[in-house]
């Protein structure tokens, strides 16, 4: 990859390149259309890990995509200053100033959105979606051709916030949010169709564009610079080298902030989870261990303590990856690396796969998370029955036809299309959040009958 055409100012939707007159840069335009955008409020009332807590403050997929978006700032600091001062002399004027100035905010934007195409109840969500489609084939299949049918049958997070960011909806403008080719190539972590997955490569683990997006996918990658894999005949290209930087961004803060959360929840005891993150920060040897350990001392407040452990965590994680991604580079340009950042860091550090391993089995199959998931499954499920059957009679019955009303106009199509009729009603319940997605549920079910308030 030629480092000189990694980025593009160049938007979705729109033919011309940025007006000049502008104070922001297009990138900064990228975070603020990105953060002011309802997709992204509604991330506010979308589960992370942890159901809504009473009391206690956890993090929602809102809060975790914002601290994830500080720390991919903090990588596109350091990673811009490194590509700036190393390859000077390979970079045009237009370039210097990109990697000096901006690649940190086109980094933000990246990770601020990097969940947005998430369904509500997360993992599970996407889960039930994939079962529905997969238990029904009997019904469904033949409306599809065969590469549209495994977009739902594998339907994934990350690919759908390509479309999210993108599609035009009805009444909506041209392009999505008309966000840079930029950031839109920063997320995607699996950059190929759903026929070309292969667990066996990270950038084809799963999929990262639906065939409605193909065309668009095609132009974000010809702007950016991105490889064509030559080795599958469905389309999939490498990863974009600012992908690494924007998952280990998002792997950095889950595994830590999941801790903390677990924390205050009780779920862990302090003293061992302050043993988790004291192990971690002096396994990687990046902070200062005398004043470190003499300002630790001082803190008495067990969540303040946990608060600085944390956060001295993560700083030292943060330049463990700019370590490792240094080391990397040269693969990473040419598409050859597969090995996600964090990976790496659990390989070299004990204590990082320690936190890993305890999470797993400790934190992510507790009974309240548990309980979440298989409520949200089961509602995420009845949803799209309820919907998905009516929008593909031709003959509608009444019962039918009183489904479909509730849909938004926005998400139904004039498309003769099975497929685009369907994915309005993706669109629709993907978008949810899980509150919403509650209430729909227990009112069609006749669980809560009324008026609306």
């Amino acid at each position: 990859m030629d480092l000189n055409k990694l980025y593009s100012s160049k938007r979705t939707g729109v033919d011309q390149t940025e007006d000049n007159n502008d104070p922001r840069s297009g990138y900064q335009k990228d975070y603020d259309r990105i953060i002011f955008s309802s997709a992204f409020r509604r991330l506010q009332n979308k589960t992370q890990v942890f159901p809504l807590p009473g009391s206690v403050f956890v993090h929602n997929r809102l809060t975790h995509s914002l601290e994830v978006s500080s720390v991919g700032r903090s990588l596109g600091s350091l990673v811009g200053k490194y590509i700036y001062d190393t390859f000077g002399d390979d970079l045009n004027k237009e370039s210097k100033s990109f990697y000096r100035n901006h690649l940190k905010n086109v980094l933000s934007a990246a990770c601020l959105c990097h969940d947005i195409g998430n369904p509500a109840f997360g993992h599970s969500g996407e889960d039930a979606m994939v079962s529905f489609f997969k238990k029904n084939k009997e019904e469904l299949k033949s409306n599809f051709t065969d590469k549209e049918y495994s977009d739902l049958t594998n339907f994934e997070g990350n690919a759908n916030s390509i479309r999210v960011l993108t599609q035009q909806l009805n009444g909506k403008p041209k392009g999505g949010l008309r966000l840079t080719y930029s950031t839109l190539s920063a997320i995607a972590k699996y950059p190929c169709e759903s026929s070309a997955q292969n667990g066996s490569f990270t950038h084809r683990k799963k999929f990262g564009f639906l065939q409605s997006d193909k065309g668009t996918f095609e132009k974000i990658a010809s702007e950016t610079g991105m490889i064509r894999d030559t080795s599958v005949s469905d389309l999939s290209y490498f990863r974009h080298p600012f992908v690494w930087l924007v998952e280990a961004a998002d792997d950095i803060c889950y595994n830590i902030i999941d801790l903390e959360d677990a924390q205050r929840l009780r779920i862990i005891e302090t003293t061992h989870c302050e043993k988790l993150l004291d192990n971690l920060i002096r396994c990687l040897g990046i902070e200062d261990i005398l004043e470190f350990d003499k300002t630790l001392y001082t803190i008495t407040d067990k969540n303040e303590r946990i608060s600085y452990l944390r956060a001295k965590s993560i700083n030292s994680l943060i330049f463990k990856a700019f370590e490792l991604y240094k080391i990397h580079f040269d693969d990473i340009l040419k598409g050859k690396h597969n090995d996600a950042l964090f990976e790496l860091i659990a390989k070299d550090c004990d204590a990082v796969q320690e936190i890993v391993d305890f999470s797993y089995k400790h934190i992510y199959n507790d009974r309240s998370v548990v309980e979440i998931e298989n409520a949200g499954y089961n509602v995420m499920y009845e949803l799209l029955s309820h919907l998905v059957f009516p929008i593909l009679k031709r003959k509608k019955e009444k019962s039918d036809k009183k489904a479909l009303v509730l849909i938004p106009n926005q998400y139904l199509t004039k498309s003769e299309s099975n497929y685009d009729k369907v994915m309005g009603i993706v669109d629709y319940l993907s978008g949810m959040t899980d509150i919403y997605a509650t209430e729909l549920y227990r009112k069609i079910k006749g669980i809560d009958i009324g008026m609306r308030n």
